[in-house]
């Protein structure tokens, strides 16, 4: 059962928000918690930043968030990044009341960073405002030939793709049930893609990390058929392994040389060997041993085939569960093309609206499903084919108008997958603002990971006072960790919280991030002093020094 308060986390988001600009916050009049009697991290931080790369960021010449505040973040945040040896020059915070734009906790508010997935949220509320929740991709099928009395097709068969995000088995077996119901059981012709709604500029780049087997790697594409991904299950019986692959792909042979075993479970799972061959067959090749302990288990990875193949592979295997093979010969073929203007329509395929998509996206944190949606920005407002440049220029043209100055922004794929992309805590907390009190605001705040609950933070604080009681986004990159959203606090008001690290050591700071959402919800009170243990290798290198200068080691309370 979900915490009492969950249920009114709805009502406490919706409060009227000034629209008073704070692009510039010069020695700030700030509520702060009473002096701590432990002086921890008291900061007087002033901060101006040179503008971001022209080409994906707001005009030069908008004025830099400038921060110059004194603050105290509590003792338990602070030991949190004392025991992952952050320091605080690696971190900003910004703590602000809904429908109140004067922070109350401010730590480097203005300093670009990397906001990893937390870059999601500029992404998905600007979607749902530009687009609005009910908008939904089209997938269509044309033809330029005739069907004949026995249903064959004397021409090809076109798929024109706007980038559905979530064009899943469910959703494209839709479509081929309407072509078929259009009185097409088969073609003569090819079935040819037309993937003109993006530039080829924003398709085949290369992965983030180098890891293109991994799903988070996959990148965009107007046609993009279940992620561009497969999973493969393996079950062992006495019979021996069986492995199953999802989604549907049509052409694609599973060669199982897996050896059952007895013993414990362990290690990694049987990764496959993918090797296209001709005629488009491809072959996944698994080979080791499996042991029976580790029952049903299933290994997820980027299908190792281009976006093309991997949903004509997919089209030609629903089309078969519906009766018949797609092309009337063995010859038939499949190629990229366009429309021609002479072709008309047979059948169109709607997504689910912007708002599920969204959903997914933030709770989930979907990067290819990002991408697309950034991508769609571009070719909507502007004129397709889309390219990264023109979805940053809408997306930076539409934060104008709504009031927010970012000139720190910088926007790559819209996704936070990238060293490139940055914004500072100061202009994340202002988006929520807005976003709160936008038209869309309860789907946008409804996407979000509840703690304790769902999403990316179903695992988190689950026995703290804050589970349910926070709709926060996740990030991680390596050397990168944030965390931005709303807190419902137990004295009933509402917050803003945005807390970005940069640092080679962030993924050790999560407990610091969780520490900070438990003090919001606790009404930010003030702490008793926190004493952290030096690290054992710390602590002796701290006694020999001490050795060394005839000092006994000093006690170490937390970071500054």
């Amino acid at each position: 059962m979900l915490p009492a308060s969950l249920s009114r986390l709805r009502s406490l988001f919706r409060l009227p928000a000034s629209h008073t600009d704070r692009t510039h916050l010069a020695a700030a009049t700030l509520r702060l918690p009473q002096p701590l009697a432990l002086a921890l991290a008291c900061a007087t931080l002033a901060a101006s930043f040179a503008a971001a790369p022209a080409a994906y960021a707001q005009p030069e010449g908008a004025r830099i968030p400038t921060v110059n505040v004194t603050t105290v973040l509590p003792p338990t945040v602070m030991a949190g990044l004392e025991r992952a040896h952050v320091p605080l020059s690696s971190v900003s915070v910004v703590i602000e009341k809904v429908g109140d734009r004067q922070p109350s906790v401010a730590v480097n508010a203005g300093q670009p960073m990397m906001p990893a997935s937390t870059m999601k949220l500029v992404t998905t509320w600007s979607g749902l405002a530009m687009l609005g929740p009910d908008y939904r991709w089209k997938t269509s099928a044309y033809t330029d030939g005739e069907v004949d009395a026995s249903g064959t097709l004397h021409g090809n068969l076109y798929i024109k793709g706007t980038g559905d995000p979530k064009l899943v088995p469910e959703e494209l077996i839709d479509l081929v049930q309407k072509i078929r119901a259009a009185g097409v059981a088969r073609i003569d012709g090819a079935l040819v893609l037309d993937k003109s709604e993006f530039d080829p500029s924003t398709r085949d780049l290369p992965s983030f990390d180098g890891d293109d087997s991994a799903p988070y790697n996959v990148g965009p594409d107007p046609l993009m058929y279940a992620f561009k991904s497969v999973s493969f299950t393996f079950s062992p019986s006495r019979q021996g392994v069986s492995i199953d692959v999802v989604p549907p792909v049509a052409q694609w042979q599973i060669d199982n040389q897996i050896r059952e075993r007895a013993g414990a479970c362990g290690g990694m799972l049987p990764s496959p060997q993918v090797s296209p061959g001709g005629n488009g067959v491809v072959t996944a090749s698994f080979a080791g041993s499996y042991a029976m302990r580790c029952g049903e288990r299933t290994l997820n990875m980027a299908a190792p085939v281009d976006h093309s193949t991997f949903f004509a592979d997919g089209f030609l295997a629903l089309w078969q569960q519906t009766g018949s093979s797609l092309f009337a010969t063995p010859a038939g073929a499949v190629r990229e093309g366009v429309v021609p203007p002479r072709a008309r329509l047979l059948a169109v395929h709607q997504s689910p609206p912007l708002s599920d998509v969204v959903h997914d996206i933030n709770k989930f944190s979907n990067n290819v499903m990002a991408r697309n949606l950034f991508l769609t920005l571009g070719a909507v407002e502007g004129k397709p084919p889309a390219t990264t440049a023109k979805a940053a220029s809408a997306v930076n043209t539409f934060l104008r108008r709504s009031g927010l100055n970012m000139p720190e922004l910088v926007l790559d794929n819209g996704c936070g997958l990238s060293r490139e992309e940055h914004i500072s805590a100061l202009s994340l907390a202002n988006l929520l603002q807005n976003a709160n009190a936008s038209p869309v605001a309860q789907v946008f705040i409804d996407s979000l990971p509840i703690v304790g609950v769902d999403g990316t933070m179903r695992n988190r604080l689950t026995n703290a006072g804050v589970e349910g009681n926070a709709h926060i986004k996740t990030g991680t990159l390596r050397d990168v960790r944030a965390i931005a959203g709303y807190v419902a606090a137990e004295n009933g008001e509402s917050w803003i919280v945005v807390s970005l690290i940069n640092d080679p050591r962030a993924e050790a700071a999560r407990a610091a991030h969780d520490a900070l959402l438990e003090w919001v919800y606790k009404g930010m009170p003030e702490e008793k002093p926190v004493y952290v243990e030096p690290h054992p290798k710390r602590a002796a290198k701290e006694s020999k020094v001490a050795k060394a200068t005839h000092k006994a080691p000093a006690r170490r309370r937390g970071a500054h």
